[in-house]
């Protein structure tokens, strides 16, 4: 397997249990590692035979910027089905920070993993 990665993406959404949180939107910080075959592309030299990364940012900050959530879980779970589902992933590993949420604390977040290494999963 083969891992594309996006760090360091900063995409604005609403997410937060608190009336501010769900009144006004945030930037979190997502990094992200894509588990899939890039053997073809290797060959081929085309976009068309892996993830577009371009395409992945995109899709991300078009639909988080029209989404609330309460929780980092619920957000992480979101794209990590995205990937997955929409984009083909066989396996992501997605991390997602608010910034500056407590004094002293630069980043609060969650790190999840999703997929088996090597095999294709499907929402049920």
């Amino acid at each position: 397997m083969d891992i594309i990665f996006i760090d360091e993406l900063r995409v604005s959404t609403l997410i937060g249990i608190y009336p501010r949180e769900k009144a006004m939107p945030q930037t979190v910080e997502m990094s992200l590692q894509i588990g899939t075959v890039t053997t073809s592309a290797g060959a081929s030299d085309d976009i068309g035979d892996t993830i577009d990364y371009a395409k992945v940012v995109e899709r991300l900050r078009a639909e988080l910027a029209a989404q609330h959530f309460n929780l980092l879980e619920k957000l992480a779970e979101y794209v990590a089905r995205l990937l997955l589902d929409d984009f083909g992933a066989t396996w992501v590993r997605v991390s997602i920070a608010k910034l500056g949420m407590m004094p002293g604390v630069r980043r609060v977040g969650v790190v999840i993993e999703r997929g088996e290494r090597g095999e294709h999963v499907k929402s049920t």
